[in-house]
Parts: C-alpha cells; sequence; structure tokens
C-alpha cells in the first residue's frame, strides 16, 4: 500500500514539470496518475478517508469532469483544471505536514 508521503511526493515531482511539445502526453497523464495513486493512499491511510476531505473531493470533481476518460486529447483539453487540482492538493497538503511527514 502506498503511503501518503509518497504519493504526496510524487505528486510534487511534476510541480516543476510542463507541458512542453515534445513531452504533454507524458506529463498530463503523469500529473493524473500521480493524483490518483494520492486518492487511493488517502482512502487507504489509517486515519481515514475523512481526514482528507479537500484533496479527495478536488479528485472527485475532476473525474466527474474528465467522465473517465484518461486519453491525451480529453486530459489536454482539460489541462487547466487538470494542473489546478494538482496545485490546490499541493497547497492543501502544504497546510497540513503533519500528513505526509
Amino acid at each position: 500500500m502506498e503511503k501518503v508521503r509518497d504519493a504526496f511526493a510524487g505528486l510534487q515531482a511534476t510541480l516543476y514539470d510542463s507541458c512542453t511539445p515534445g513531452n504533454c502526453a507524458y506529463f498530463l497523464g503523469r500529473v493524473y496518475d500521480e493524483l490518483h495513486g494520492l486518492d487511493r493512499a488517502m482512502k487507504a491511510d489509517p486515519k481515514g478517508p475523512g481526514h482528507f476531505p479537500e484533496p479527495i473531493a478536488l479528485i472527485k470533481k475532476l473525474d466527474e469532469q474528465l467522465g473517465g476518460d484518461r486519453s491525451f486529447g480529453n486530459l489536454k483539453s482539460h489541462q487547466t483544471l487538470l494542473i489546478g487540482t494538482r496545485d490546490k492538493i499541493n497547497t492543501w497538503m502544504q497546510g497540513h505536514p503533519e500528513d505526509y511527514r
């Protein structure tokens, strides 16, 4: 089982990368995968999913917008939402360091 700390570190590793012409599909897919790894880790955490209400809600909202389509075209068309979700979760987690250290 992936721990929240490890999953969050994976998400943070995407912060200084971006959607460049040769890297965009990989980058957006990685952000998507890292968000969902963090989601799974939070839901499996011994503290319970209720301990991470905002990040879990943000990922749920993202998934509703994506409609289950992880294709590059769909991720690209929702790039602002995808990156915004990552950034909001990063900010939330930075405000809750006891949850990942």
